[in-house]
């Protein structure tokens, strides 16, 4: 097994970065950690609420994870941010958490709370979703179990894209993203960064130079927004060795 790296920065976010061999081996110790996570908060409290990530990359975890024998039935499963497409859109989160994660196995228990695109704009939906998510967690901010997030080429995490409102709203849980021409429903720096886990999943080549500005101490977050994301726990990333090639020996 490939041995972890650490790098840090005092003044905002500790790093924890763990490289894997493969997209096998990616997928399953991304699945271990979510499931370790879950374990040990359902040991302790009724239920747990985690936020997952969309996207390609977490595909072949969620369906790792989907087959673990955990209590899903006390598990709520929120996205970090959601595409403001119909839930049976090919590009909808909700629908690839559907068919992966929630398709078969003890997983499929598991209760999704989706962002609500069925609503009239996506005012509405992310206030709703706001709303929502407030009334799981019960605390202000909202304090989510763990946040599995993506880390895009540009420097983007949920969608928090550069040069974009989204990055800079601090008085809400839920906000307005737009990114790749489309808007989008995402929550806020401050509700990422409350979380009790955040684990970031990093996979290809072009995710080396963003992975890099991540671990910067000296990276600008206006540039590189996943750097926004500051909780008072390590923050570990799962990368694949072509992400890490810029990073890990």
């Amino acid at each position: 097994m490939p041995s972890p790296t650490s790098s840090s920065n005092p003044a905002t976010t500790r790093y924890h970065l763990v490289v894997a061999d493969s997209a096998e081996e990616l997928a399953t110790r991304t699945a271990q950690a979510i499931g370790t996570a879950l374990d040990l908060v359902l040991a302790e409290r009724d239920r747990a609420q985690i936020a997952l990530a969309g996207g390609e990359t977490p595909k072949a975890a969620y369906r790792l994870l989907g087959q673990q024998h955990l209590p899903w039935d006390r598990v709520d499963v929120l996205l970090g941010d959601e595409r403001w497409v119909p839930a049976e859109d090919p590009s909808s989160n909700a629908r690839m958490l559907r068919e992966t994660l929630l398709a078969e196995g003890p997983g499929r228990r598991a209760c999704l709370h989706a962002v609500p695109t069925h609503l009239a704009t996506p005012e509405q939906g992310a206030e709703a979703y706001g709303e929502m998510l407030q009334q799981l967690c019960r605390t202000t901010p909202p304090v989510l179990d763990l946040v599995l997030l993506g880390l895009g080429d540009d420097g983007h995490t949920a969608s928090l894209f550069p040069g974009t409102p989204a990055t800079s709203v601090i008085d809400r849980a839920v906000t307005l993203g737009e990114g790749k021409g489309l808007p989008r429903v995402t929550f806020t720096a401050p509700t990422l960064s409350a979380a009790r886990q955040v684990l970031f999943l990093v996979s290809g080549a072009g995710k080396v130079q963003a992975l890099q500005r991540l671990l910067d101490p000296q990276e600008s977050p206006e540039r590189t927004p996943a750097k926004l994301v500051r909780p008072n726990t390590e923050v570990w990333i799962l990368a694949d060795r072509a992400a890490a090639a810029g990073v890990a020996p």
